[in-house]
């Protein structure tokens, strides 16, 4: 009997968090074999870009460096605020002796019992607490960026090997960037399994529907890049390399 009641989560619940896993696996191989072709490639080229150009012109663009790292400090403390309070939300209802899903006996699919639901709540919170410590970090390293992004760098640093340099800079806002999108991905992957509270139908179904859309927000439309009147190729310059050299594909996520 108890095999009756939870057969539909044994089988599409799983379904419901491999699929995310294999396509975020997909993404990672596209964004470091085909960087050009991802949203979060040519972001990252674009970053490095930003911040030679801030770090060339620091006397004329310092407020423009600050006030563009507090914006995305600003969106990081935002999610990371938001995680702590669901955890927290989530927390009190576990801890809660009021049992939330005798009203939903009779509608949800699937296993209801007290050990079940409280999985599905155990598992939401690990994910928003892992969401928190990526948007944490995140602001931890966009910090440092916005000290050491007003240092004068010369090409000579570089040259000399010296740890502090303009590609150190990019490496630390790169990395905070990263952890952010990592929190941001918790979220989304968060979105089946609160539904899942529902039944693993509305899961398994919220998780196909999530697939496009974030094929959609990650991959470039190569065709209408090709009807652009314009296009030229991104170049990033190093602090050892020559202004105007290109940048490796692999060295747009070089974190």
């Amino acid at each position: 009997m108890e095999w009756r009641k939870s057969y539909l989560d044994l089988v599409l619940v799983p379904f419901a968090i491999f699929f995310p896993m294999m396509y975020h696996a997909w993404l990672w191989y596209k964004v470091r074999s085909q960087p050009h072709r991802t949203f979060i490639g040519v972001n990252s080229a674009g970053r490095r870009l930003w911040v030679a150009a801030i770090m060339k012109d620091n006397d004329k663009k310092n407020i423009l460096a600050v006030q563009s790292i507090r914006n995305a400090i600003m969106g990081s403390t935002l999610m990371a605020t938001t995680s702590i309070l669901l955890c927290t939300g989530l927390a009190a209802v576990l801890s809660s002796t009021y049992s939330i899903k005798r009203p939903l006996n009779d509608s949800v699919f699937g296993a209801h019992g007290e050990f079940m639901l409280s999985l599905k709540y155990v598992i939401l919170l690990l994910l928003f607490v892992f969401a928190f410590l990526c948007y944490s970090l995140s602001i931890r390293f966009i910090n440092q960026v916005n000290f050491l992004i007003n240092i004068a760098f010369n090409d000579d640093d570089a040259a000399a090997g010296r740890p502090l340099s303009q590609d150190y800079v990019c490496d630390l806002l790169e990395k905070g960037f990263l952890l952010n999108t990592v929190g941001n991905r918790l979220f989304y992957t968060a979105l089946p399994l609160l539904l899942w509270i529902f039944g693993p139908v509305l899961s398994f179904l919220s998780s196909l529907l999530i697939m496009p859309i974030l094929y959609h927000l990650d991959i470039l439309d190569v065709s209408c890049q090709a009807k652009a009147p314009h296009k030229h190729p991104i170049t990033v310059p190093h602090a050892a390399a020559a202004p105007n050299a290109k940048v490796d594909q692999r060295d747009c996520l070089s974190v």
